[in-house]
């Protein structure tokens, strides 16, 4: 299939800490993010990890019907992973997933940022 997978490590984040901590935060941005481009989210699963009681970072996911958006933080890092991918075989998705990649970027406001495109198919 012909599509764009962008993925990022962010380093020293800036963001509000609720935001690396927070899976209800997480999910709100994620939604947020996808749908001003035009993507179309049709489910979502977010976890929220704890130690000792108290938040610990989250993961989550959000299935597109254009494809998917993953992420990952960890807050004791100030540090996120993010996995998008679009699939562009009825129409090409490319701005829409870079549009989203780049709110989420503004959003954690890294100091580092490791990034890599690759076009599929």
């Amino acid at each position: 299939m012909h599509g764009l997978h962008l993925i990022a490590e962010l380093h020293d984040c800036r963001c509000a800490p609720t935001l690396l901590q927070d899976a209800a935060a997480l999910r709100e941005l994620c939604l947020a993010v996808c749908a001003v481009p035009g993507l179309t989210p049709v489910g979502q699963v977010f976890h929220q990890f704890e130690s000792a009681g108290r938040p610990a970072g989250a993961t989550g996911a959000v299935v597109l019907a254009e494809s998917h958006l993953a992420i990952h933080t960890w807050p004791e890092m100030a540090a996120v992973t993010l996995d998008l991918y679009v699939c562009n075989f009825s129409q090409d998705n490319s701005a829409a997933a870079r549009a989203a990649f780049a709110r989420l970027l503004q959003a954690f406001a890294p100091e580092k940022t490791e990034q890599r495109e690759i076009e599929r198919g």
